[in-house]
């Protein structure tokens, strides 16, 4: 009775010292890896807002606006030029998406009107909903000039002026939710600004 108690203590010991140096070698990669994943992600934001807001060389100011009904906040990032505002920058999201959420920059002039927007983030089918990342596709250069004010920005299927992806309605429905969520956000930030 005494050996298996022994082999069983052993297995144990054993057991408990590979979780111990494996819980430390994946806070080791952690540690190593989380600077440069942070560095790639700024740049990447940063790449978004220069091609969203084409010609802007100025201040940016960020703020965040919750929408009703959300949990995450929307985060703007005003753009200044000498004080004036020039438009701004804007990081949103959807849960729509045909594969979850996926998020978005969204470039919108001074008056509203949409100027670029830029895929941040996706896990659309490649080949499909995934053309929401091709920033030359016809499907994204629909939103050059709108405005959520004076255009309905939806598919056409849901009565908007929006051209969805072929195969891909679902995908399209979503970054057409985005990009409302953007043009609100905006549209929120500048009458809190004005109070």
């Amino acid at each position: 009775m005494a050996k298996k108690e022994s082999t069983l203590l052993q297995l144990v010991i054993t057991l408990t010292l590979i979780t111990v140096i494996a819980g430390v070698a994946l806070a080791a990669v952690y540690t190593v890896t989380k600077a440069p994943i942070e560095a790639a992600q700024q740049q990447k934001k940063n790449e978004a807002i220069n091609q969203v807001l084409p010609g802007f060389s100025g201040e940016l100011t960020d703020t965040t606006c919750l929408l009703e009904g959300d949990k995450d906040p929307i985060i703007v990032h005003l753009a200044l030029v000498d004080g004036e505002l020039f438009g701004a920058a804007i990081e949103t999201y959807t849960n729509k998406a045909f594969s979850g959420r996926f998020d978005i920059m969204v470039g919108l002039d001074a008056e509203g009107k949409i100027l670029g927007t830029a895929v941040l983030k996706h896990s659309e089918t490649p080949g499909l909903g995934a053309k929401i990342n091709d920033g030359e596709s016809e499907f994204i250069q629909q939103f050059k000039g709108k405005s959520a004010v004076m255009d309905a920005l939806k598919v056409k299927k849901d009565g908007g002026d929006i051209d969805a992806i072929t195969a891909a309605t679902i995908s399209s429905r979503a970054f057409c939710d985005a990009v409302n969520r953007a043009t609100e956000a905006f549209k929120q930030v500048k009458e809190d600004d004005h109070e």
